[in-house]
């Protein structure tokens, strides 16, 4: 993590926002790569429980694979808008085949390949069509949500969704991540008691993640700062 700024006065929202860019890019793994791998494996667990299922959902899972190979490779574009060779794409799959499971699938899918390509605002009303309860795909939702916003300046919001990954998920794959990322965007808006607090339910609560082996020094810096 970047060295904190040895400054108490509130963010404008060009601060603001080049820093949560930057935050957006230093974490791009760890906030949407992690989503991939959760919901890819969700998705084979579903096309497997809807193998002998209605025409419908088979035929709308079928259309769904090429564009979780495109994924996975990268391809956002061609993942998103199909191409030209038979595949439509996860917006059309979400659309065309509504009320299913791989529909439901495709807006989450079409959400990551928005982040990917920057566009954040169309990432999070795809984020927000996927409906699920799923302990580990629907708060990965809240999280990449959370971090569409900070990448938009929206850092309250960006906080707050993160915020409530973090309590959705409870546990301490997912937790910890999205309790340091709020905590980091509460520390640039000055929000120390709240970063300070973020930082030690990873330390009390999440004590055996990865995140829990650093936290002290993230507390301590923002103890500092409070000073």
């Amino acid at each position: 993590m970047a060295e904190q700024k040895k400054t108490n006065e509130a963010l404008n929202m060009e601060e603001a926002l080049t820093q949560s860019e930057d935050f957006l890019i230093k974490n791009k793994k760890a906030i949407i790569g992690a989503v991939v791998a959760i919901i890819v494996i969700v998705a084979g667990i579903v096309m497997y429980k809807n193998l002998y299922v209605e025409p419908r959902e088979e035929k709308a899972q079928a259309a769904l694979f090429k564009g979780e190979e495109y994924l996975t490779t990268d391809a956002y574009e061609q993942a998103l808008n199909g191409d030209s060779i038979g595949y439509a794409g996860f917006l059309k799959v979400a659309d065309e085949f509504s009320g299913t499971d791989a529909a439901n699938l495709a807006n989450a899918y079409a959400g990551i390949c928005y982040a990917h390509l920057g566009k954040y605002e169309e990432a999070i009303k795809a984020f927000e069509r996927f409906d699920g309860d799923d302990q580990m795909v629907s708060p990965a939702m809240k999280g990449a949500m959370g971090n569409c916003y900070a990448s938009l300046g929206q850092l309250d919001k960006a906080a707050d969704m993160l915020l409530k990954a973090a309590k959705e998920a409870d546990n301490n794959t997912l937790s910890p991540i999205y309790l340091q990322q709020a905590g980091e965007i509460l520390v640039k808006q000055g929000k120390y008691d709240q970063a300070i607090e973020a930082y030690t339910t990873i330390k009390d609560k999440y004590f055996r993640s990865y995140q829990a082996m650093q936290i002290d020094k993230f507390i301590e810096e923002a103890k500092l700062m409070k000073k």
